[in-house]
């Protein structure tokens, strides 16, 4: 008994712990059946870019609550750059534009963009339409492509800027506009989908500005994060890669707080995480499933693939922490598992884990989800068979959105700098938690929602262990 209770103790922590472009195959008329080659692919491409647009579209609106006018003026574009960019603008700095005063809606992003040398000129005339080739000059440099395009010798420029059907006008543009332009095509920061409708002075979309910003966002790390699809060849040996490449995560500052309120019994169990593998997908279409087996992860993605779900996959490094009782017996500790003992002759164990992050190709592959978990990742008694690897009496899977027979629970986030400690609470506590927080750091903020979790986990919440 002594041994199965020491072999399950990490698992434990694990649940006290936690308690922490899909571009569809053009379907038109196939080649030799209606439509000539370069039409059907000019159509292809053109229902590519309409969806890419309207997924960055949805992430604008989704991550940062950003929605652009129909026809965006360029202090539109200059707003919603400085948005996403979470860029703030110096205090006491003088205003360097000729044409607008401190009061002008877009003086603050513009200058927060001037001083990152991303605005370059002393007008901004903010209320102009946007234009196909403004958009891209400012973009290039939002980017960090900069360098890059001042590289480009005169025949380069042009050999490149003739994606763009744009080489005659080049005795039009300056040197530095015409680099400019010739490193965003060669690029893809504007997508080959855009090449053929480009326009240089022409008004620009919103459809056309979300692309861009979107772009800038992925160049800068700053998009979705993942290491591929279910659908991906090499997707095993990505996970499998991302996880023996991650070590403890280890945040003194911060586990120090939580820590204490672990020994005060004000949670049960935390962890931490890292926020640059936030993989930052649709709320609507994701969820994230933990767990601390590798081997589980790797065919719980065969499983989905085996059932034709396809998803983004994101693996996201965590440190689990609980109390590990003394009467388990000495703890065996490892590279992956290190414990600390405390004054009452207890420890306080820490776990590698992870979460697997997916966001379905649909929302409904995303409620399939937990038949699937259900029939063949979850232990319903000792000798069962025909279960993936490592399966739990209680998996742990959650959603950002509400679900069907899914339980409302809360999480409590503190943070200093990229890393988190979160643990998870019944949804009438986070109120009691971020006072005992307080007592124990005066100056940290909590941060409680809520979001819904399988009954099984629920079920765990509220002391049923099988």
């Amino acid at each position: 008994m002594n041994v199965s209770i020491r072999l399950n103790a990490p698992r434990f922590g694990s649940f006290l712990a936690a308690g922490a472009l899909f571009l569809t195959v053009w379907s038109g008329p196939a080649y030799g059946q209606g439509a000539s080659v370069p039409a059907a692919a000019a159509l292809r491409t053109a229902e590519q870019t309409t969806l890419l647009s309207e997924e960055y579209r949805q992430f604008l609106k989704d991550q940062f609550g950003y929605t652009l006018p129909s026809a965006p003026t360029k202090g539109d574009f200059v707003k919603a750059l400085a948005a996403v960019l979470n860029l703030e603008p110096p205090s006491n700095k003088p205003n360097p534009f000729q044409d607008i005063k401190e009061s002008s809606p877009y003086y603050k992003s513009a200058l927060a963009l001037y001083e990152k040398g991303i605005l370059t000129q002393d007008r901004l005339d903010g209320d102009q339409p946007l234009t196909q080739s403004m958009a891209v000059y400012i973009a290039v440099k939002a980017a960090g492509l900069k360098e890059l395009a001042y590289t480009y010798p005169a025949e380069k420029t042009a050999r490149s800027l003739a994606k763009l059907h744009a080489d005659d006008e080049i005795p039009q543009l300056t040197p530095q506009a015409a680099q400019e332009l010739a490193a965003a095509a060669d690029t893809e920061l504007l997508p080959a989908g855009l090449h053929g409708a480009f326009q240089r002075n022409e008004p620009a979309s919103a459809s056309y500005a979300e692309i861009l910003l979107g772009r800038v966002l992925k160049l800068q790390g700053l998009y979705k994060h993942e290491l591929g699809r279910v659908s991906d060849p090499g997707i095993l040996r990505k996970v499998r890669d991302a996880w023996n490449t991650q070590n403890l995560i280890q945040q003194p500052e911060l586990q120090s707080i939580v820590d204490q309120a672990l020994q005060t019994d004000l949670i049960t169990g935390y962890n931490v995480k890292d926020d640059r593998y936030t993989p930052r997908f649709d709320s609507a279409r994701s969820l994230t499933y933990g767990h601390s087996e590798i081997d589980h992860a790797l065919q719980l993605i065969g499983l989905l693939r085996s059932e034709d779900i396809d998803a983004r996959v994101q693996l996201e490094p965590k440190t689990s922490a609980f109390i590990y009782l003394k009467e388990w017996g000495e703890p065996v500790q490892t590279d992956d598992y290190k414990v600390v003992q405390i004054d009452n002759g207890n420890y306080i164990a820490y776990a590698k884990e992870y979460d697997l992050s997916f966001e379905f190709a649909t929302a409904g592959q995303k409620d399939r989800f937990q038949e699937i978990v259900l029939k063949y990742a979850k232990k319903n008694s000792e000798d069962q068979g025909g279960l993936i690897a490592h399966s739990w009496w209680q998996p742990l899977y959650y959603s950002r959105t509400e679900l069907p027979d899914y339980k409302v629970i809360a999480n409590n986030k503190i943070a200093k700098g990229h890393y988190y400690a979160q643990t998870f609470s019944l949804a009438d506590k986070p109120e009691a938690i971020a006072e005992g927080i307080r007592k124990i750091s005066p100056s940290t903020k909590v941060e409680s929602y809520r979001f819904w979790v399988d009954e099984p986990f629920y079920n765990y919440l509220i002391g049923e262990y099988k």
